[in-house]
């Protein structure tokens, strides 16, 4: 067929009636070395791309390659901006830490893969395109009926109208036509563009109103969006509610709760209120400057300690076992200290020592079987892993410091010291004591109730009397038991006395 010499020729296109026809053609065309080529079909058809000889699209390529340029990105950003413009410590992390530069870095990746997968294929495809040649031709309607389409680009170095024409038609094509340029106005139109403007000059307008709102004053109630951020749905103490089976707003407590005023300022304190008044109007400041201090004549060490509670602290030092301190009435020193330590800080000479007459005496709560019980367990809880379970002072933190060696260990008390008695140190003392701390221990206030740290106190006063008790305290009907036990554990003794003593002499022997 003849070309239209009025308009440019954009290629040509060949009609086949079935599959196999244009797969043949597709071979024909690739092996004569046409390489701009494409074809039509109204179904997908497995091996075409073959056939046409279409190379690989380098698209993978581009998506790696953006995938890279975001994870480079990713980490030279954050390694400006945390490592040198802004250095800020994140979780103790250092300034340049790349496993803490990853969830960027991943998040980076795929975005910049994302945007060279997207406008690549765009670039690849030569989009956007407002209309295409192959339009022109009212056959190629059919192409998403029953017509297959094999189309050679003009642009091929190797195109040659005269060829390609008896190509086609030795390749079994009864319609065979040159492609030629869409007549269409190629200018965009207008009314295009005006759209454009009117959208974005209305796109505009929710920022100015926000603008607005913002910069200036009006004595109209605002717009609501989300009526939920401006009209809570919470209800008041006496309305109803649908959340409860009892339809009630208002909750009972949760069980365990302390209400103000449940126990009286004694019990919390475990001193005498109108006693102590002057020192009870510090015990509430979390920090206690020096006019304070001096003003209700107490005194700070620089290094956080009294001068007695540095002699006390070399004196457990120098006697571990604190075998020493039962000859001395140290009321005045390990004791004197229990009770000054700060809510806050723990340290003996944080507050002002509180003398031993202001301190309540004896334990302010009924103290019957399940008292003391229940002093046992958070006695055992919290106090044995460093007094012992049974209050020498041999717990298992001690005995693994003196293990190591360590230098900073101060020994724990022995609660069996005379010096700890109710008659030297008042109940209300050893309160304040696991209340605020003493020395190296911290206060427990915040993890025992104040009913079991007076329990703990009954609990350590029930073992110091079974030191320095009497068979006659016991009842009646337990002293056989006592007694029995009693022989047993002598026998016991006598025994590995002698198996020792056996070893010993073995020893001697073999020297």
């Amino acid at each position: 067929m003849s070309q239209d010499k009025d308009k440019i020729v954009k290629g040509i296109v060949a009609e086949f009636e079935t599959v196999d026809t244009l797969m043949d053609a597709c071979r024909t065309v690739r092996d004569s070395g046409y390489k701009k080529t494409d074809a039509f079909t109204p179904f997908p058809v497995h091996g075409i791309d073959t056939a046409l000889g279409i190379k690989p699209t380098i698209l993978p390529w581009l998506c790696l390659f953006g995938g890279m340029a975001g994870t480079g990105t990713a980490i030279a950003m954050q390694w400006w901006m945390n490592g040198i413009d802004y250095k800020y410590i994140i979780s103790g992390k250092p300034f340049v830490s790349f496993p803490a530069f990853m969830p960027v870095a991943f998040e980076l990746t795929i975005l910049f893969a994302s945007f060279a997968a997207f406008f690549g294929m765009w670039a690849l495809n030569k989009l956007p395109r407002y209309s295409n040649p192959m339009f022109t031709d009212p056959r190629f309607d059919r192409v998403t009926d029953d017509r297959f389409f094999l189309y050679i680009d003009a642009t091929d170095e190797k195109y040659n109208f005269a060829e390609v024409e008896k190509l086609m038609g030795d390749a079994g094509s009864a319609y065979i036509q040159p492609v030629v340029e869409d007549d269409s106005p190629k200018q965009v139109p207008r009314f295009i563009f005006m759209v454009w403007m009117l959208v974005a000059g209305l796109s505009a307008i929710p920022l100015l109103a926000v603008l607005k709102m913002r910069l200036t004053r009006s004595e109209l109630p605002r717009f609501h969006v989300f009526f939920d951020m401006d009209f809570s749905p919470a209800k008041d103490a006496q309305h109803a509610t649908t959340l409860f089976a009892d339809s009630r707003t208002m909750r009972d407590d949760v069980e365990g709760t302390i209400y103000r005023g449940q126990y009286s300022e004694e019990i919390v304190s475990g001193k005498k209120v109108a006693a102590s008044a002057t020192v009870d109007d510090l015990r509430f400041v979390s920090r206690f400057d020096d006019e304070a201090l001096s003003a209700a004549g107490g005194d700070r060490d620089p290094g956080g300690l009294s001068d007695e509670a540095k002699v006390e602290l070399d004196a457990d030092k120098k006697d571990p076992d604190n075998k020493e301190s039962d000859q001395k009435d140290s009321a005045g020193s390990d004791a004197g200290n229990a009770g000054s330590a700060s809510p806050d800080s723990g340290d003996a000479g944080a507050q002002p020592p509180i003398p031993d007459d202001q301190w309540l005496s004896e334990i302010p709560l009924t103290v019957d079987r399940a008292f003391i019980e229940k002093g046992k367990e958070q006695f055992n809880i919290y106090c044995a892993v460093c007094h012992g379970r049974n209050g020498s002072g041999q717990g298992l933190v001690h005995e693994r410091a003196r293990k190591i060696l360590s230098q900073w260990w101060v020994p724990p008390s022995s609660l069996h010291q005379k010096s700890l008695y109710r008659d030297k140190y008042p109940d209300g003392k050893m309160f304040g004591t696991i209340t605020y701390g003493v020395r190296k221990m911290p206060g427990y206030a915040a993890q025992i109730k104040v009913q079991d740290r007076w329990a703990i106190v009954a609990y350590i006063r029930a073992l110091q009397e079974t030191r320095r008790g009497s068979l006659d305290d016991v009842p009646a009907d337990l002293r056989a038991d006592i007694e029995s036990a009693k022989l047993e554990a002598e026998a016991r003794l006598k025994e590995e006395a002698e198996k020792q003593k056996k070893k010993d002499n073995a020893t001697e022997a073999q020297k």
